[in-house]
């Protein structure tokens, strides 16, 4: 299924988010879905999740779905096999309550789904709602990263490891524990550490490293001979930026952007001139307009003060600054000047780097089936390392890993093509 471009601008409501509240009993119970299946249910409990336990049902646009999962949004009975899949599934936790009990529970992972005039309509059983909302345990899960895996256990993998990113550790699991997480725990194949080692553990493990942010390497506890647990220990990817390409360095997260979403800025427009002014000189304009009052249109006004330098009122001179004060001050100056070109220089890489892969999508487009095959096989055949040609499978002309290759790969072919 083709992996498909994510426009946040055509998002609305909790899907702009990009990030779910998962709880750890969630991840726990749902080892057993298949890749689609687990994309599909992270997606679901993201646009549900703020009515989550007010709501009885909840809806979202089906073709919006089949995007953000990453598959043919034509393809609905895909879509059909996958929701009857996750009503089929029975989703069990076991945990304790704000007392210290144990509590046990048991239900279908959706309680109904229907498909209607392109709208998906769908609802969670009240008892596993109030399980998916609990905020005290959750993990976040990024559904932009999760479209880079391409095998269930990996992603399954990544979910349990994700929460404890901040520890460093997942802590020992038993591999029982370990199996059912894995959703392999009514194999007798997989009753073997050799065969789960071979078949489940180092796969995934390579896949959670080539394809999120995070870095895992498993270790393993033994008594005599015999491997009894298993524990992950964790660290942030140094190639983040690589996952994270799609957020335009975090510019989503910084509340300047935030502001500015909320004044009816567009997602592309704000981004843009935090791009281009810096995030304190939108903030000032940002303060300016506030100040005057009923503006009718403020997006218009905001434009208009960005580009014109608006300043409020002079005031009073202050007093002359200490030579310390002033010195502190140019040596901010000359570090924000710093940081405003380091942003400006990976902007502009990025932007550039955004339109060359725009128009080898173009040129790849041009050629015919075998052509494009004769492409991929020549430039595998150009790779060095085995990591950038299982990137370069997983990901194709869009393999941001591959990027210089690949822009030197068709410059050959087509020698004014970027020009």
């Amino acid at each position: 299924m083709p992996d498909t471009q994510l426009d946040m601008d055509q998002l609305s409501g909790a899907l702009r988010r990009e990030t779910v509240k998962k709880n750890v009993a969630a991840i726990h119970i749902s080892g057993k879905l298949t890749l689609l299946q687990r994309k599909l249910s992270n997606v679901l409990l993201l646009n549900a999740y703020d009515a989550l336990t007010s709501a009885p049902t909840h809806t979202i646009d089906a073709r919006t779905l089949a995007m953000m999962v990453g598959y043919n949004s034509n393809d609905f009975d895909t879509l059909r096999a996958s929701l009857r899949a996750l009503a089929e599934t029975v989703a069990e936790w076991d945990m304790l309550d704000e007392q210290g009990r144990q509590e046990w529970g048991v239900s279908s992972l959706l309680s109904f789904a229907k498909l209607k005039n392109g709208i998906c309509e769908y609802a969670y059983s009240p008892a596993l709602a109030q399980k998916l909302y609990d905020p005290k345990i959750y993990a976040l899960i990024n559904v932009q990263i999760q479209r880079n895996f391409s095998s269930g256990h990996g992603l399954a993998l990544y979910e349990n490891c994700y929460r404890f990113v901040r520890t460093g550790s997942t802590g020992w699991w038993a591999l029982d524990v370990f199996r059912k997480l894995m959703g392999v725990d009514g194999s007798d194949y997989y009753s073997s550490f050799k065969h789960l080692n071979a078949k489940i553990i180092k796969p995934a493990v390579a896949e959670v490293n080539k394809s999120s942010d995070i870095l895992i390497e498993p270790e393993f506890q033994k008594k005599g001979r015999t491997v009894t647990d298993i524990r992950f220990l964790i660290k942030g990817n140094p190639q983040k930026a690589m996952f994270e390409i799609d957020d335009s360095d975090g510019v989503r997260n910084l509340q300047v952007y935030k502001t500015l979403r909320k004044q009816g800025v567009s997602d592309r427009l704000a981004r843009q001139w935090i791009a281009e002014h810096g995030e304190d000189y939108v903030q000032q304009k940002l303060d300016y307009v506030s100040g005057q009052g009923d503006v009718k249109s403020t997006v218009g006004y905001l434009s208009a003060a960005l580009r014109d330098d608006y300043q409020p009122p002079e005031k009073e001179a202050p007093a002359e600054p200490s030579p310390e004060a002033v010195e502190a001050a140019r040596v901010r100056d000359a570090e924000k000047a710093r940081e405003d070109q380091a942003y400006a220089a990976r902007a502009a890489e990025r932007a550039e780097r955004s339109r060359r892969l725009s128009i080898v999508e173009e040129l790849v487009s041009r050629r015919n089936p075998t052509q494009r095959d004769a492409d991929k096989r020549l430039f595998l055949a150009g790779l060095d390392n085995d990591l950038d040609r299982e990137h370069f499978r997983a990901h194709g002309w869009r393999s941001g890993l591959n990027a210089n290759a690949i822009f030197d790969f068709w410059e050959e072919l087509e020698p004014d093509a970027f020009t």
